[in-house]
């Protein structure tokens, strides 16, 4: 056992392949969308590893599902994007990681189910307002989205409809998210693994995870041209929005 309650014995295989299956589902619907990967994996992911331990596994988990999406979505990276955003935004990110380890399961399951259950109006509300960044508001809200970033899961719909303000679109914008995803993703693991909140048996677990989302990037470029943006959203959201219920309870049961 580690001191974070887990080991990799304490799951069973059904458990381990039902959360399988579910990454590599969930990473196609990020691939497709460039976010949601995030907000409907911890939902499967808390009763495996525990609430505490879900955003460090996930840090993880995502750098190998974000890797994926660079490596397929590479020649559409736009770099000045991503050099805007991680101005502040990375710095921020690694105050927000370090916040992180500093709370306990009871207020990292509200936290996580209150951004999961505000995701869905957010991402609407956000969808309506069609405002528009410059360079400047760029890199403002880099560092806002870093700091949110650095300490939860599912902050994708946030990152994307930021580079969507600043007018990245198709394919660049999954190409671009994945970057400044990942290198974020690669601090918060440095961060949760130096202050003890990533072990061997969590970054293992994380790796498996991770590994399941990786073809799902591919599946997802090739499906882009042929289904209608948004035909996914309703289930993704009836998903988040029980898991979001489920860690709001768990916080106060």
């Amino acid at each position: 056992m580690t001191a974070l309650g887990f080991s990799l014995g304490d799951a069973q295989l059904l458990q381990w392949l039902g959360v399988g299956v579910v990454a590599f589902a969930a990473s196609i619907l990020g691939g497709l969308a460039g976010y949601g990967t995030g907000l409907v994996l911890p939902v499967v992911l808390a009763p495996v590893v525990g609430v505490a331990n879900v955003v460090p596994v996930m840090a993880l988990a995502m750098v190998l599902n974000n890797g994926s999406r660079v490596a397929a979505f590479w020649r559409d990276v736009q770099w000045p994007h991503v050099r805007r955003v991680l101005l502040l935004g990375l710095p921020a990110c690694v105050a927000g990681a370090y916040g992180y380890t500093l709370l306990d399961a009871r207020w990292v399951a509200l936290l996580i189910g209150l951004f999961l259950l505000a995701s869905i109006p957010l991402r609407r509300a956000l969808k309506r307002a069609n405002y528009e960044l410059g360079a400047r508001g760029e890199v403002g809200a880099g560092a806002g989205f870093g700091f949110i970033n650095g300490g939860m899961t599912g902050t994708g719909v946030l990152l994307i409809s930021l580079l969507m303000a600043g007018g990245v679109q198709g394919a660049a914008l999954i190409g671009t998210d994945a970057t400044i995803s990942v290198i974020m993703g690669l601090f918060k693991v440095a961060i949760f693994g130096g202050f003890d909140r990533l072990d061997a048996s969590l970054a293992i677990a994380g790796l498996l995870i991770g590994f399941c989302t990786t073809p799902g990037a591919f599946v997802a470029r090739r499906l882009l041209t042929l289904i209608p943006a948004g035909v996914h959203t309703g289930l993704m959201e009836a998903v988040v929005l029980v898991g979001g219920a489920g860690f709001v309870w768990r916080a106060w049961r």
